[in-house]
């Protein structure tokens, strides 16, 4: 069972920022060998969610970085999402989805959310209502796509 934490930049001890950036960096840099600019502001900004699921020996396993509308899409994002080896193979990755799209849409109600998926993973995406919005791109040499998750709730009512 994992404990949930969002906090934002200020609210992250040393200890959970090192963890938080040493995951992505294990994750994006090492395993997918893919240099690009890990360290790009939007952490710091004020509006800037942390989602962090740590298991009970205090083991960060899963990762997601929440953004406001505006801060890389004109819709709330999520991005950087990570979870460790350690974590995979048990559903981690859809808890920790859900957990992210639920703080984002209580977060930033009434906005949608875009994220910029890896293209192998545009069916997990699509599974959690998430619709492909771009043709398929490179990024840092890896496929991906623009994906939105419209406001379900009130476009369906």
């Amino acid at each position: 069972m994992l404990q949930w934490h969002s906090l934002r930049f200020d609210e992250l001890t040393r200890d959970q920022l090192y963890e938080l950036l040493k995951l992505r960096v294990d994750v994006f840099v090492v395993e997918q060998a893919c240099a690009y600019p890990e360290l790009d502001d939007k952490d710091r900004h004020p509006q800037t969610l942390h989602l962090l699921g740590v298991d009970a020996a205090g083991q960060l396993l899963a990762y997601a970085r929440l953004l406001a509308p505006g801060l890389s899409y004109p819709q709330a994002s999520i991005g950087r999402v990570a979870v460790a080896k350690a974590g995979r193979g048990s559903g981690l990755a859809l808890a920790l989805m859900q957990q992210a799209i639920a703080l984002t849409q209580a977060a930033w109600p009434q906005q949608g959310i875009q994220i910029g998926a890896q293209d192998y993973l545009r069916h997990f995406y699509q599974k959690l209502g998430f619709m492909p919005h771009s043709q398929v791109y490179l990024e840092d040499g890896i496929p991906h796509l623009d994906m939105l998750l419209e406001e379900i709730q009130s476009s369906q009512t």
